[in-house]
């Protein structure tokens, strides 16, 4: 399989580019800003997207969203309570004293065991809620990789202080959705490096 990680927008948001290297059929995640770099690796991969997909609804992950759906026809999934913020990005990103574009409406909810396939690959999504009310994990089985979002992070977890936050919540959600995948799972997280599930369970101070 072909991922591309591509770090994006002021917040260092993690673009994710995958594909099947055969077909050349791919699904793009988070594309936060920076369209530009994210539909120029598109073209150098000579991609067909499928899908794009929002892990969440929060404005540093969803601010290209518009560009890209624009750029390569593909439909947007994102879970349907997360699918309010879509319209609030420009808005909460003003807050920060930064711009984005507000996304398009979803074409499509992601609901949790879902199975989304691209080529001959298979994402399975698992909802995370905490980090907001309507975030997503999207797990690869086969190739022992797990997108997490802003759900969890190297020795860390997401923020629960935003509006649908719920640090138990959150807690629940890694406990019984992440922390149950193989110890060898790779987890690639919204921002920063990426961690197994193996060194999560054993060195994360908020869950050990």
């Amino acid at each position: 399989m072909l991922m591309e990680t591509i770090v994006v927008g002021p917040l260092g948001v993690n673009c994710f580019i995958l594909a099947d290297a055969d077909s050349k059929e791919g699904v793009v995640v988070d594309p936060g800003e920076d369209a530009g770099v994210i539909l120029a690796k598109v073209k150098e991969l000579g991609l067909t997207i499928k899908y794009v997909i929002n892990t969440h609804g929060h404005f540093d992950h969803v601010g290209a969203n518009s560009a890209v759906i624009e750029a390569t026809g593909a439909p947007l999934l994102i879970h349907e309570m997360d699918a309010v913020l879509l319209g609030k990005a420009s808005r909460s990103a003003a807050n920060y004293g930064l711009r984005v574009q507000d996304s398009p409406a979803p074409a499509g909810f992601l609901t949790d065991g879902q199975k989304i396939e691209f080529g001959k690959y298979t994402i399975e999504v698992r909802h995370t809620p905490g980090h907001t009310q309507g975030g997503c994990s999207l797990y690869l089985a086969d190739q022992n990789l797990v997108i997490t979002g802003d759900t969890l992070f190297l020795y860390s977890v997401g923020r629960t202080d935003l509006p649908g936050g719920s640090h138990a919540t959150l807690i629940a959600s890694i406990r019984e959705k992440l922390l149950t995948l193989p110890d060898e799972t790779v987890v690639w997280p919204g921002h920063g490096p990426s961690s197994t599930i193996g060194a999560e369970r054993t060195g994360n101070p908020y869950l050990t």
